[in-house]
């Protein structure tokens, strides 16, 4: 298994396909501070909720400085779906195989992708991340709470 990069340590670049079209991780820093939000998967109830609550307090992450990015190895078009379905306002990227997510350590044991936040400053470095949450979701509030104070 890939060693996940821990608070302090440098992201890993990555460049994606979105519904946004693609994505260069590094360049995208220069717009602020990234909250990646990996998830299992479009269309899930507790993934759909999930955006949606971030969607809903999109304004808050704003206001902190931090752009939503959402991760998962599904297809352009099921993401696209998905955005269009729900109104979603920040990019949703695919990880064709998963590479991304590995390198995050947003991965489980069997392969799949898992709930995962992490933050990144626009210093290219983790300033926190939680994960290991299966069922459990973050809300916008208690992320934003979370992340308030953070050297972005």
């Amino acid at each position: 298994m890939a060693k996940r990069p821990r608070v302090g340590d440098p992201a890993p670049d990555f460049v994606l396909d979105s519904t946004e079209g693609e994505i260069a991780f590094s360049r995208r820093l220069g717009i602020g501070a990234a909250l990646l939000v990996f998830y299992p998967r479009d269309g899930a109830p507790a993934c759909t909720r999930q955006l949606c609550d971030y969607r809903d307090n999109v304004e808050v992450f704003d206001d902190l400085g931090v752009q939503l990015l959402a991760i998962n190895p599904q297809t352009i078009d099921s993401h696209r779906s998905f955005a269009t379905e729900h109104r979603l306002p920040f990019p949703l990227l695919s990880d064709p195989g998963g590479k991304v997510c590995r390198q995050y350590g947003a991965l489980d044991f069997a392969g799949t992708t898992r709930r995962c936040l992490v933050l990144v400053g626009r210093d290219g470095r983790v300033k926190w991340r939680r994960g290991g949450f299966r069922l459990l979701r973050r809300t916008a509030r208690d992320v934003c709470k979370a992340l308030a104070g953070l050297p972005l």
